[in-house]
């Protein structure tokens, strides 16, 4: 790490703020620390770390919070951890599979939930909340939760056996932090030529709420450089529940940039800045377009942060993924 760094004002990054490690995740609490997890290379457990600056997270000590059965429905290919504070109780959301074997060419992932007790979740036992079982079994992935109108819901990603592609996205209404309501909701599926390169794929699915709208960011197509992130909108006062509601940008709002060298950027979260007057994005992407075998197991999406904009009809502009070892 760059010791000018030190001289970097909180609101400013430079990238990356930890390497080796995707699908990145932060909650900036109210005791002033932000909480970070993410998808490390091994796939085999769940770390957290936590640091009073985004910038500061890639020297904090991490701890594992969870680490992978031998067998069992959870015991290969975690994936997408998501910290989440819900009433007092502490909650982490995952992916995992019952093996690395692949049906029809797809992995065989469900959604499961774990809770702590804990006023610090880095202390503290994990105990397992089993299984979300939504309206069919199959591969799932990539839950998010937030909390609107005074109803929780979930939005993720899944298949439908009876609809061509890898996942579509949902969202219901949850009766508590590891059970659905039950009318489960498609919002999106891939049809846009950007989301269908390689893949057909709609999943990371990240939510922020400003200017009177609910905003869903999501990335799209194979993880290698055609990923990319689209984005949802719903008006606040609107039927979450009715898929009319959603409105679809037509083109990719964050994508792969040649001249930063950032490719393949996605699964984005979202964050404040540490005085709470910025808003932050947080996601992965590789410094390299060439991926030598599987992108799956190369190794370098490194976690990023940069600014959101907003223009003047209050939508999110994200501009392009910002250069590495650059103040952004």
């Amino acid at each position: 790490m760059n010791n000018d760094l030190k001289h970097i004002r909180t609101e400013d990054f430079c990238n990356p703020i930890v390497e080796q490690r995707a699908d990145p995740w932060v909650y900036k609490h109210t005791d002033g620390y932000y909480y970070f997890t993410a998808s490390v290379p091994e796939y085999d457990r769940i770390e957290l770390r936590r640091a009073e600056h985004i910038q500061d997270l890639a020297a904090a000590p991490s701890v594992i919070a969870w680490r992978k059965p031998d067998s069992g429905p959870m015991s290969s290919h975690i994936w997408a951890p998501e910290i989440h504070l819900i009433e007092d109780k502490w909650y982490i959301y995952f992916a995992a599979a019952k093996s690395g074997d692949t049906i029809n060419g797809m992995f065989d992932h469900r959604m499961f939930v774990l809770e702590n007790n804990s006023a610090n979740p880095l202390e503290g036992t994990w105990s397992e909340k089993g299984q979300i079982r939504t309206a069919w079994d199959s591969f799932s992935l990539d839950a998010t939760t937030f909390e609107h109108q005074n109803q929780r819901y979930l939005v993720w990603a899944q298949n439908d056996p009876q609809i061509e592609g890898n996942s579509n996205l949902y969202i219901d209404l949850m009766r508590n932090p590891w059970t659905l309501q039950g009318k489960q909701i498609m919002i999106s599926k891939p049809e846009l030529a950007w989301e269908t390169i390689g893949f057909l794929v709609n999943e990371g699915p990240a939510v922020i709420q400003r200017n009177g709208k609910l905003f869903i960011s999501y990335s799209a197509s194979a993880t290698d450089f055609n990923y990319c992130m689209g984005l949802l909108m719903a008006d606040e006062d609107s039927d979450l529940l009715a898929p009319s509601s959603w409105s679809k940008a037509s083109d990719p709002v964050f994508q792969s940039n040649s001249e930063t060298g950032q490719f393949g950027p996605g699964h984005n979260c979202f964050t404040v800045s540490a005085d709470g007057s910025e808003d932050i994005f947080v996601y992965h992407a590789r410094n390299y377009k060439v991926i030598e075998g599987d992108p799956l197991y190369d190794p370098n999406r490194h976690a990023r942060a940069q600014k959101l904009a907003w223009s003047e009809e209050g939508t999110p502009v994200f501009g392009i993924p910002a250069a590495d070892n650059k103040k952004n």
